[in-house]
């Protein structure tokens, strides 16, 4: 069932940028911060959930200090293009990579691959046994370039949104 779209007014798109920022702050602490009442923020926050516009909440971990933690970890950006576009087999290959959990995101993209990966392995060994189950015995996968991230210089999940600038997020 497709949502009916929403009319946004500067104060959701204030309570948007500063859930963007930090989600597990309390209804009581996020309506003080917007100067609303607890139940407006509440009422205002379940309607921007119940339109679809708050996909979800979850907690972002940290990959280096993970690593650091687990003596390991390897992220990749993968390139991928197919033998055959037709929309079956665009499909087709998207729905296995978004069901394989190393998948973090899968991008459909143009002019160049067809799709870009980014991937998220235990090791080299973790990876290389994802690499075959998604690309190596795909018949219709035509070439797989592998980019290993190194360093992590920003990440953000933040969708830009109109209006005055929010402050920076202090850590």
């Amino acid at each position: 069932m497709e949502k009916k779209p929403i009319a946004l007014d500067a104060v959701d798109l204030q309570l948007l940028q500063a859930l963007q920022q930090d989600a597990s702050q309390s209804n009581h602490a996020l309506a003080q911060a917007l100067g609303l009442s607890p139940p407006t923020c509440l009422r205002r926050v379940r309607r921007l959930q119940e339109s679809g516009l708050i996909e979800r909440q979850v907690a972002l971990l940290q990959p280096e200090r993970l690593a650091a933690a687990l003596g390991h970890g390897l992220q990749a950006i993968v390139e991928v293009s197919l033998d055959r576009q037709d929309s079956a087999s665009l499909d087709a290959f998207e729905a296995r990579a978004v069901a394989h959990e190393a998948v973090q995101q899968c991008w459909r993209v143009s002019s160049g691959p067809d799709f870009i990966l980014v991937l998220a392995a235990i090791d080299m060994p973790s990876f290389l046994q994802i690499g075959q189950g998604l690309f190596t015995s795909d018949a219709n996968v035509r070439n797989v370039k592998n980019f290993f991230s190194i360093k992590r210089a920003k990440f953000s999940t933040a969708m830009p949104l109109p209006g005055p600038a929010a402050p920076p997020h202090q850590a």
